[in-house]
């Protein structure tokens, strides 16, 4: 859903196309009742944006006579910089809102002068990426936000939580750290009994402050921590197998653990965990090392099927 800033600022869009907008009609585009849209015109007002109001049948809303936002002062890196950035937060999936991408980039080619903003667009045009962003659920700016500033002055807040058992719940936590990992955001906390857990921010519905003294939060690692609360998660299929040679780096990182056998050298065994089993197989061939399956069972079955479906593939 959008938001009222959000909401803010894309009156002041229609508003910098010139004219006197009538009330009823910003108030459809924006999506809003009128009187909200009075109130997000005051707001303008308040930032110091000479919005002007005109009264009678047909008046409305308009910006005072040769106003113009100020330009971007960019340098060609600079803005190379920031529209990398925005690009790539799109693709990995870490944009909280599927729009805002786009958007910043449109009002940044807006405003770059001519050659510099030529040279991007053939950038964006042109540039390639080695892998596709997965589809995780949206998560609100306001949520990413409002867990970053409790992370960083220590406040604990109440989560509106669902778990991956579809169960609501409120929970009383301490944020430690927002971590960006393959396409997700996830929230390291501690809880009331100090114990450290890991939340998925597109199940957060909700955050609210609580009362409580600031403690200053202290993680030493927390990409290496919310790794290590992955590998230790508790999923449908415990799978284990052996593999020749050290494949540590060809498997999911924060799913999979990698241990050397004392009594088999050149030998690992490999712990992964998994809510399904039909993309195992595939992972394990991909690895093109010799390997024995030990649990569960049913892999054995499915490691045997894929084998017959790429022999028949092969002709």
């Amino acid at each position: 859903m959008t938001r009222p800033t959000s909401r803010v600022l894309a009156l002041l869009e229609i508003l910098q196309s010139g004219g006197t907008r009538r009330v009823a009609e910003l108030a459809v585009k924006l999506g809003v009742d009128e009187r909200t849209v009075r109130r997000y015109a005051e707001h303008l007002v308040e930032l110091g944006i000479p919005v002007q109001s005109e009264r009678g049948r047909y008046g409305g809303y308009r910006l005072a006579a040769g106003w113009r936002m100020p330009p971007l002062m960019l340098t060609d890196d600079e803005a190379v910089a920031v529209m990398i950035g925005l690009v790539v937060g799109r693709r990995a999936g870490l944009v909280p809102d599927s729009t805002a991408a786009e958007s910043a980039l449109a009002k940044l080619q807006r405003v770059l002068p001519g050659a510099g903003r030529d040279g991007l667009e053939a950038l964006l045009a042109t540039a390639a990426f080695t892998a596709s962003a997965p589809s995780p659920g949206p998560v609100e700016t306001a949520v990413l936000l409002a867990l970053a500033s409790a992370a960083h002055t220590g406040h604990p807040v109440s989560l509106g939580y669902t778990d991956r058992g579809g169960r609501a719940s409120s929970r009383t936590v301490r944020p430690l750290s927002v971590v960006g990992h393959t396409g997700r955001w996830y929230l390291l906390a501690s809880t009331q009994n100090d114990e450290q857990r890991t939340f998925r921010l597109d199940r957060i519905s909700s955050v609210t402050r609580e009362p409580g003294s600031p403690v200053e939060p202290w993680i030493a690692d927390p990409a290496a921590a919310l790794l290590a609360s992955l590998a230790e998660t508790p999923w449908k299929h415990e799978v284990s197998f052996r593999v020749r040679g050290d494949v540590e780096r060809h498997l999911p990182v924060g799913l999979a653990t990698v241990e050397p056998m004392a009594d088999a050298p050149g030998w690992f065994r490999v712990h992964l965990n998994a809510e399904r089993l039909d993309w195992v197989p595939a992972l394990i061939a991909g690895l093109g090392r010799e390997f024995v399956v030990e649990e569960p069972a049913e892999l054995r079955d499915l490691m045997r099927d894929f084998a017959r479906r790429l022999q028949g593939w092969a002709g």
